[in-house]
């Protein structure tokens, strides 16, 4: 299989913290990106991958909890029911997981790759990958959910993340070597 080229943004990047913006008309190229962001997920093991966490600030996402790919532009919740907490993990903020209360049952509205409008309902795990995804299109992390004792466990982890980030987005010869 050949390698995408898409490399996921870790926490501190910027991206991950903007809202993304709607798909006025899906073409070609989307499809395309659809099917690189399955690929990259794929690759690193995730069940669940935004656009903006490779970088494109558009409302892309991609699941597969094990029961099929979905490949959806523009998602939204339009309805939810009952709640349930789940322990998650993300491929933006790798090493870190947050207990997250999210809706039990709910309906997403987006249009498939090829522009087809698409209503979908999803309870359990697919409905908390669902929620988790489209919050990446909302610039919303899973640390925005932390306590204030998972936000001091995880701090520094989340400094770490930071500062690499950090460093990635500097051109290579500004980059400093770091002291041990």
């Amino acid at each position: 299989m050949e390698k995408t080229g898409l490399k996921i943004r870790v926490y501190g990047d910027r991206i991950l913290k903007k809202r993304a913006l709607s798909v006025k008309e899906v073409t070609e190229r989307h499809a395309q990106t659809l099917s690189q962001m399955a690929q990259a997920m794929y690759e690193t093991g995730g069940i669940g991958l935004a656009a903006p966490q490779v970088g494109i600030g558009e409302r892309l996402v991609v699941i597969d909890i094990g029961q099929g790919l979905y490949k959806l532009v523009n998602p939204c919740v339009t309805k939810k029911e009952g709640q349930q907490s789940m322990e998650e993990g993300c491929l933006s903020v790798p090493e870190v997981s947050i207990k997250v209360k999210r809706a039990k049952k709910i309906v997403v509205r987006a249009m498939d790759e090829t522009g087809k409008p698409l209503t979908l309902q999803a309870e359990g795990l697919l409905a908390c990958v669902f929620q988790h995804e489209i919050d990446h299109l909302n610039g919303k992390l899973i640390v925005d959910y932390a306590s204030f004792l998972d936000r001091i466990r995880i701090a520094q982890k989340l400094a770490e993340l930071k500062e690499r980030s950090d460093d990635e987005s500097l051109p290579e010869s500004r980059i400093k070597p770091r002291k041990l």
